[in-house]
This record gives C-alpha cells, structure tokens and sequence, in this order.
C-alpha cells in the first residue's frame, strides 16, 4: 500500500521522552499515540511545522505526566479523561508557539522598517532567535516592555506604565538585550 492510500487515522509513534529529557508515563503515551494525528492536523491549521508540533506534544505529554503523578500523592482528584486533558495541554502550548512567532515575524517587520537597507537573511535569522529567547528567558516585565514596543508604544509611555524615565526604561531592556545576546554568541544592535 502506497503512502497516499494509508489512511490519516493511523496512530502516530510519540517518543517515551521529551526533548529535555522528562519521561512520559505509558498511559499518557497512549493518549499522545491516540490523538496524534488530530493534534498534527490542528497544529498545521495553525501554520505551524508538524515536526514542531510532534515536539509540542511530546513537551506535553511530559508535562502532563508529572500532573498526573502529583496528583497521585494529594488529594486532588484524578484526570477522567486523559486524551482531552493532554489534548487541551498541547492546544496551549500551540497557542504559545503561534503567539511567539506572530511576535518575532512582527518584530523583524519592525526592524526592517526602522532599516530598509538591511536584506542580510544571517541578521534576520540571529533577531528571531534573540527575540525567541527573549520571550521565553526573561521576566515579565522586559517581556511586556516588547510587547508594547512592537505596539508601537514610545519610551516615555512605557516608561510612565512602570513608574520609571523613559531612559531607564530604554536601558533596562537594552540591558537584557545585550545579556542575552552575548550568552546566545551574537551580535546585539539595540
């Protein structure tokens, strides 16, 4: 049988671990092999990489499986339905991921409209991985000054939002620029 005729329902193969590592229990390994597919499928309507996807599942899974074997030692109750629960799990996690590359696909917008001249794919390419790390590695507060700079906000506004000068607001996420990108080995133009 060709690939084209094997039918779409077929269980995926989700890995026993996830990438950092983290085991993932057998009874939520069988929910992430049951609705792999429907999670690949609703990832890539959300434009994003069935390898990604696979990924994000697995994060899950691992995520889920620590849950549920917290709960096994309290007295909260049990999951009930765990293909829905872990299901629900990977959505948010999508929902992240989708959230995060909108943020870097507007940021690289922004900064080649701030230098037009600039075409380098190298540039581009080290900007999408600080802003990724960025978003993941710093504390609310640098986070949320990005987000309204790519709103369009000025220094002044987001500095009068903290109570702080506009100059100290410009510094203090300079600094976490050039902190993470010098531990990331890259060159920071802020």
């Amino acid at each position: 049988m060709d690939e084209a005729a094997r039918p779409l329902n077929r269980n995926l193969r989700i890995s026993p671990f996830d990438r950092r590592g983290r085991t993932i229990s057998t009874a939520v390994l069988g929910a992430a092999e049951q609705i792999g597919r429907r999670a690949i499928e609703y990832a890539g309507q959300m434009l994003i990489d069935p390898a990604i996807a696979a990924t994000l599942l697995e994060d899950a899974a691992a995520t889920v499986s620590r849950t549920i074997n917290s709960r096994r030692y309290s007295s909260q109750s049990g999951v009930l339905d765990l293909p829905s629960y872990l299901f629900r799990a990977f959505i948010r996690r999508v929902d992240r991921a989708k959230k995060r590359q909108l943020i870097q696909e507007a940021a690289i917008v922004a900064h080649s409209a701030e230098s037009p001249n600039s075409t380098d794919p190298k540039a581009d390419l080290d900007l999408k991985i600080l802003i990724d790390e960025l978003l993941t590695r710093s504390d609310s507060v640098t986070r949320d000054m990005f987000y309204r700079r790519i709103q369009g906000f000025s220094w002044k506004e987001i500095g009068s939002s903290y109570g702080i000068a506009d100059h100290a607001a410009e510094s203090r996420f300079s600094q976490a620029i050039r902190k993470l990108a010098q531990r990331l080995g890259l060159k920071a133009d802020v």
